[in-house]
């Protein structure tokens, strides 16, 4: 073997065992140092839990709870029927003690949110309801007289399938000694500003304001707590056509108005609509600013 070849065939040794051990030793150095980016955790959103609110009144000598409670669908003032057992079971048991203290009342609070829809004549959703439910207690025996609601906004309410599950609450406490006179200065206050509703010509829809619902709130507390009280609604119209006529379209106007209170919770029975035509003009018919005042139905209480 040549010294040239003896070079050659030690330079492959070499070769062969410094791979060797670059495999084994280095290549785990290279590996020990490679960085890798940190694993990012996916963070799922959790739906919130349905709320339920109970049916629960302890106070004043009457006690009763559970968890079944008045329930209406998402920016619905509409009770969804029908009761349960045991929710029956608690209004009947409350309807005795009310019956049995008469100067006891209830407190109907209803509940709403923001992201309803108010579509009531009520200035909002949770007095609506409040509202629906006393008609419901009213049609099961009890006084409305007995009966105070108000509306409380509550955005922790969490639907389940389009329903509010005990959208209401109830408190049961001692009639106010200033009750009496508080309805008086309400028929004063309603009859010195009366809630008055425009038509136009072929108008057919009733839209409110903040300031006329909250007349329509007055008028309904007023008649539900004073049992021969009545609303009259009285329509009117301006000068144009005949007299005959006119009268027959004040009586259609106080009619649509009557059904719209009616569809809003108050009684038919509380309610006298009636038509003084164009004899009854608040501004001249020569014009037709003055023309659209005339064109009115006037709501107050009798």
């Amino acid at each position: 073997m040549t010294r040239t070849i003896k070079y050659l065939f030690l330079m492959l040794i070499i070769i062969v065992v410094g791979t060797y051990l670059f495999i084994t030793y280095c290549s785990e150095c290279a590996a020990a140092v490679t960085s890798t980016e940190p694993t990012t955790e996916k963070v799922i959103a959790k739906e919130p839990s349905a709320t339920s609110y109970p049916f629960a009144i302890n106070g004043n000598g009457f006690a009763y709870n559970t968890n079944d409670n008045y329930n209406f669908n998402i920016s619905s003032q509409e009770i969804l029927m029908p009761l349960s057992a045991e929710l029956t079971k608690g209004v009947s048991g409350l309807k005795s003690h009310l019956d049995a203290n008469s100067n006891n009342v209830i407190n109907v609070t209803g509940y709403y949110t923001s992201e309803e829809e108010n579509n009531t004549a009520f200035p909002n959703l949770g007095l609506a309801r409040a509202n629906s439910i006393k008609n419901d207690l009213a049609s099961r025996g009890f006084s409305t007289a007995q009966i105070n609601t108000q509306g409380k906004l509550m955005d922790e309410m969490v639907p389940k399938e389009n329903t509010y599950w005990g959208a209401a609450s109830f408190g049961l406490v001692e009639k106010s000694a200033t009750a009496d006179d508080d309805l008086k200065v309400l028929y004063e206050k309603i009859n010195a500003d009366p809630l008055i509703l425009y038509f136009n010509t072929a108008e057919a829809s009733i839209h409110l304001d903040a300031a006329q619902r909250q007349k329509v709130a007055d008028i309904s507390r007023y008649l539900d707590k004073v049992s021969d009280a009545t609303a009259s609604v009285v329509g009117h119209t301006d000068a144009t056509g005949q007299a005959s006529t006119n009268m027959r379209l004040g009586q259609d106007r106080a009619e649509f108005a009557k059904n719209y209170l009616m569809q809003n919770g108050i009684a038919a029975d509380k309610i006298i609509a009636s038509s003084k035509g164009q004899t009854q003009p608040i501004a001249s018919n020569a014009t037709e600013e003055g023309r659209v005042k005339n064109r009115r139905t006037v709501i107050t209480l009798k």
